[in-house]
C-alpha cells in the first residue's frame, strides 16, 4: 500500500514554490529599499507600488489602455503565427529559397527592429497599425526559423513509415511532419510573442501613443515612480495572459502530450 503523496510531488506545489518565490522577492527588495541599499528614486518599495494600483485603475483609465496593448498583443501573435508558420513551411519545402534566406532571416531575428519605427509611421501613420505591424515585423523571424528546425529535424524514421503507407505529399505533412515539429514550433512561437509584446509596448512608450507603453511615458515624465511600475505590472499580466492562450493552444493541438 503505497503512502501518502509527498507535498513536493503535489499538482500545486510548482505553482506555490513560483508564487513564494515572487513574494520573498518582493520582501527582499521593500526590505532594500528601507536600509537604503537600494534608491527609492529609482525602485520605488514595493508597498508603494501596491498603494499606487488603485490610483493607476481610476485616474489614468488603464483598464481601457491595458485592452488596447492586450488587442494589439493579440493581433500580432495571429499574424506572427499564421506568416511564421507559413514561412518556416516554405523554406523547408524549397531548399534552394532555404539556402538564400536563412541567413537573412537569422540576422532579422538579432536586429534591434524596434528603431525602424519612423519607417513604419511614414508608411501606415501615428495609430494602432504600426504598433500592430512592429510587432509582427519584430516575432516572425523566430517563429520562421523554429518552424524551419522543427520539420527538418524530423525523424527519418517517421518519413519512411509515411512513405511505406504511400502517404501522399499532402498527408505527410499533417500526419508526420506537423504533429512532429508541433513542439519546436511552439518555442518559436513563445519566442517571437516575446518580440513581439516588447516592440508593442516599445513603440508605444516612443511615439507616445496607444496603450501602456504611453501611460509608462507618461506617468514616468510626471516623476511618478511608483505609478510608473504599477503600470509596468499590467505589461507583464498582458504577457501571462499571452501565455497563457499559448499553452491552452498547444494542449488543444497536443493532447496526448
Amino acid at each position: 500500500m503505497s503512502g501518502p503523496i509527498p507535498f513536493s510531488k503535489r499538482r500545486y506545489f510548482p505553482a506555490i514554490l513560483g508564487l513564494g518565490s515572487c513574494a520573498g522577492a518582493v520582501l527582499l527588495v521593500e526590505l532594500l529599499v528601507y536600509v537604503e541599499l537600494l534608491n527609492r528614486f529609482i525602485i520605488p518599495p514595493p508597498s508603494d507600488v501596491v498603494a499606487a494600483f488603485p490610483r493607476v485603475i481610476l485616474e489614468e483609465h488603464v483598464l481601457s489602455r491595458f485592452m488596447l496593448t492586450a488587442g494589439e498583443a493579440l493581433a500580432a501573435s495571429v499574424l506572427v503565427t499564421i506568416f511564421g508558420v507559413a514561412g518556416g513551411v516554405l523554406l523547408y519545402q524549397f531548399n534552394l529559397l532555404r539556402l538564400a534566406t536563412e541567413t537573412w532571416v537569422a540576422a532579422i531575428a538579432a536586429a534591434p527592429l524596434v528603431l525602424m519605427y519612423p519607417l513604419y509611421l511614414v508608411i501606415f501613420g501615428r495609430n494602432a497599425t504600426t504598433i500592430v505591424m512592429m510587432g509582427f515585423t519584430a516575432g516572425l523571424a523566430p517563429i520562421i526559423l523554429k518552424t524551419l528546425e522543427g520539420l527538418a529535424g524530423t525523424r527519418r524514421v517517421l518519413i519512411n513509415v509515411g512513405r511505406s503507407f504511400n502517404l501522399t505529399p499532402s498527408q505527410q505533412f499533417w500526419k508526420i511532419l506537423f504533429p512532429a515539429a508541433l513542439p519546436t514550433i511552439f518555442v518559436g512561437m513563445r519566442l517571437g510573442l516575446i518580440f513581439a509584446l516588447i516592440n508593442i509596448v516599445g513603440v508605444e512608450y516612443l511615439i507616445n501613443f496607444g496603450g501602456l507603453g504611453q501611460l509608462i511615458n507618461e506617468l514616468a515624465e510626471r516623476f511618478d515612480i511608483a505609478g510608473t511600475y504599477a503600470a509596468i505590472c499590467f505589461v507583464i499580466v498582458v504577457s501571462i495572459i499571452v501565455f497563457m492562450l499559448t499553452e491552452r493552444l498547444e494542449r488543444w493541438l497536443r493532447p496526448a502530450g
